[in-house]
């Protein structure tokens, strides 16, 4: 069964609880890992708690970066605020990155001369915790992602996906070193912690980057909008189709063909139908459709003319 798409109104709803949500996660395990910290020592540990720490700043970036990105275009901002998501996801890799950093000197330092640990189980205890609460999120995040768009909640959770590997491993390396008297594998823990987080904020990064470069949409959508668009026999073609994605938004753009001899009127009829078939797939999207006669329309010229970018 296919779900339909939501409103604009719809989706800033969902990802405003989501990521209320993320941020109340992270406030629960910051305060949960500090505790088993000081009672333990452990490095790996004291990843997972930079780790979180940053969760929370990162989540309250996203928490408002969502609330600002859903605000209707203004004089200054035509196409609305949707980058904000972008510039909110490459803040969150940073901070990442940053932490790995961090992590991985601890790690190294540990190796190096491994320590035993103190309260062992407890800090067992709240890892256990930690990866319950964030298979609870990472599932909220998913279903919500199906339904909408949002980059600044895709970062989001791909953090909470780091963290859930990365608590797996911490959880594994103070188990070694508690159980089995192994102190050197929470360090190594902590380092396959800070690899992690490494590999998950340059894709972060890369997506965020997309999203600011203009990237095109998933070739799927663009073969849907053509689709939608030649449903009608009155639009022959369609070229010049450019597309791009602004945190919850859409913009698409595009030249289509009618019949030569066709009134403005007919030709405006047949444009707004159009448009409103690709609406109702893509509710979020800002739509621009230019007319051309068929077999009499010249090249459009500047720097992106027909000429120097032939692309459907």
């Amino acid at each position: 069964m296919t779900t339909a798409p939501l409103t604009q109104a719809q989706a800033a709803v969902l990802t405003r609880r989501v990521t209320s949500l993320s941020v109340a996660t992270a406030v629960v395990l910051v305060a949960a890992k500090t505790a088993a910290w000081l009672a333990s020592g452990s490095v790996a540990l004291l990843a997972s708690l930079a780790d979180s720490g940053l969760d929370l700043l990162a989540s309250l970036i996203t928490l408002y970066a969502v609330r600002y990105a859903v605000e209707p275009p203004d004089a200054e901002h035509r196409f609305g605020h949707g980058k904000a998501e972008a510039f909110a996801s490459l803040m969150q890799a940073g901070l990442v990155f940053a932490s790995a950093a961090l992590i991985g000197r601890e790690a190294i330092a540990g190796i190096l001369d491994p320590r035993p640990l103190g309260a062992g189980g407890w800090a067992i205890a709240v890892m256990g915790l930690s990866v319950v609460l964030t298979v609870g999120l990472i599932s909220v995040q998913s279903w919500v992602l199906r339904r909408t768009r949002s980059i600044a909640v895709t970062g989001d959770r791909a953090h909470y996906a780091a963290d859930l590997a990365s608590n797996l491993a911490a959880m594994a390396g103070i188990a070694g070193a508690t159980l089995l008297g192994l102190h050197w594998l929470d360090a190594a823990a902590g380092l396959l912690v800070a690899v992690w987080l490494l590999w998950g904020a340059i894709g972060v990064f890369r997506e965020a980057g997309n999203q600011l470069m203009d990237h095109e949409l998933p070739e799927a959508d663009r073969a849907r909008i053509i689709a939608l668009m030649t449903q009608d026999p009155r639009i022959q073609d369609v070229h010049q189709l450019r597309t791009r994605a602004s945190g919850p938004y859409i913009h698409i753009q595009m030249h289509a063909d009618l019949d030569p001899d066709s009134s403005l009127a007919a030709a405006h009829e047949a444009v707004v139908a159009a448009e409103k078939r690709v609406l109702a797939a893509f509710p979020a999207a800002d739509i621009i459709i230019h007319p051309d006669p068929h077999g009499r329309a010249e090249p459009h010229g500047g720097a992106f003319g027909e000429a120097e970018h032939a692309a459907r």
